[in-house]
């Protein structure tokens, strides 16, 4: 160990010792102190696919795909999650979460603040406080994910890679305040208040001008209920429901006839999971309805979810979906006004912290026009996609 000239002199007038050196040198600082408790998580995305047939100009509009994904390789995302959670001892807890992205799957989120654009986005940013009221009561203030919904945006995450139409239809982060409480082993809830559905960082819901002006005071609120079964009731132990309704200004929505954005919608989830006495084999369905009330528009969605697991490395899932729209509000476009799609994934685990998948999915129209672009010769779209996925 190496000592400067001042402290030689202090060792030698017997003012300090070398274990009192040492001991002072081992102290760590305020910023070790702070991270201590902090865990960093995070993955990086990647697929290829091959989109079937000629002409990729009108794909189906579900959430990050695309023409700029489709026949070759692609880096879809790489997030970086920094946590810290409130400690469960601390009565007055206090913790944090942030959530950072990069890639072409950051700029499709859209939660850039406003005026802001690259292949960079905060996805969740937020403080968490716990409160010793009854239960508890916790509180995340800042930007969060949204509470409703049976997949999310980590698609690691997701039984398949490819995102459903529910999904696309739901909002994906919202900035505001959620409150959590936990009335029992069964029963949780969730109440929030945001600016808007989101996802746009302090986005605001009042505009200068009409026709899409609102009061300063116009917000978004949301609330959900799930019951999880008790593990005393048999096989169907941990299986879930959830009910959410989300209510507040949309700025996402186009108007066709009055050419006018945004909107006032209300949008109901109801989904669960439930568990089945053959082992590994889950069953899943998620509704989605959406109501726009000024101006007429509506579109509801539902879908049906399987998943094996056959080995412990081996895993086979299965997702169908009909989709309905109308009205002057489009949500997503091109789209008809029925529509259908199935995919299967099968997923493989052969390296560790890896996720390998391969994936086929079938978009068609079952109404008079054809999926994309209004022309009746593309009702059927098949896509083929090797997703891998590293988790650290």
């Amino acid at each position: 160990m190496k000592f400067n000239p001042w402290t030689v002199a202090l060792l030698g007038a017997g003012l300090v010792s070398i274990p009192a050196i040492t001991r002072a040198e081992e102290k760590p600082n305020f910023v070790q102190t702070a991270l201590a408790s902090t865990t960093l998580s995070g993955y990086v995305g990647t697929s290829v696919q091959w989109n079937f047939g000629t002409g990729n100009a009108n794909l189906p509009p579900y959430a990050f795909g695309g023409a700029g994904k489709a026949d070759g390789f692609n880096l879809n995302v790489v997030e970086l999650i920094l946590d810290k959670p409130v400690e469960a001892a601390d009565v007055w807890g206090a913790g944090y979460r942030v959530a950072l992205l990069a890639g072409p799957d950051a700029n499709s989120l859209f939660t850039q603040s406003l005026g802001v654009t690259g292949d960079f986005a905060v996805k969740q940013a937020y403080i968490a406080l716990h409160a010793p009221l009854c239960n508890g009561l916790d509180f995340k203030v800042g930007v969060w994910d949204t509470i409703i919904g049976y997949e999310v945006f980590e698609s690691a995450n997701d039984p398949n890679f490819t995102r459903s139409y529910g999904y696309t239809l739901e909002p994906t982060t919202h900035t505001g305040v959620l409150a959590t409480y936990q009335f029992c082993e069964m029963l949780s809830a969730n109440v929030g208040i945001a600016n808007t559905f989101g996802p746009t960082i302090n986005g605001r819901a009042f505009q200068p001008t009409p026709p899409n002006s609102q009061a300063e005071s116009w917000k978004t609120y949301m609330a959900s209920v799930t019951f999880t079964a008790p593990t005393n009731c048999g096989f169907i132990g941990g299986s879930t429901l959830t009910a959410c309704i989300i209510n507040g200004f949309n700025q996402g929505l186009f108007d066709t006839t009055k050419v006018q954005f945004g909107a006032n919608e209300t949008h109901y989830y109801v989904g669960g999971t439930m568990n089945t006495p053959v082992s590994g084999l889950k069953f899943g369905a998620a509704f989605d309805d959406i109501e726009v009330h000024n101006g007429s528009g509506e579109i509801w969605c539902i879908g049906g979810y399987g998943a094996f697991q056959a080995t412990e490395k081996l895993s086979v899932y299965a997702r169908a979906e009909y989709i309905r729209q109308r009205g002057e509000f489009v949500l997503l476009a091109p789209l008809p006004e029925r529509a259908i799609e199935f995919t299967t994934t099968v997923q493989y685990d052969l390296w560790k912290n890896v996720l390998s998948r391969l994936e086929l999915r079938w978009d068609r129209s079952v109404s008079g026009t054809g999926v994309w672009g209004n022309n009746s010769d593309l009702k059927n779209e098949f896509v083929l996609i090797g997703n891998l996925v590293y988790k650290f």
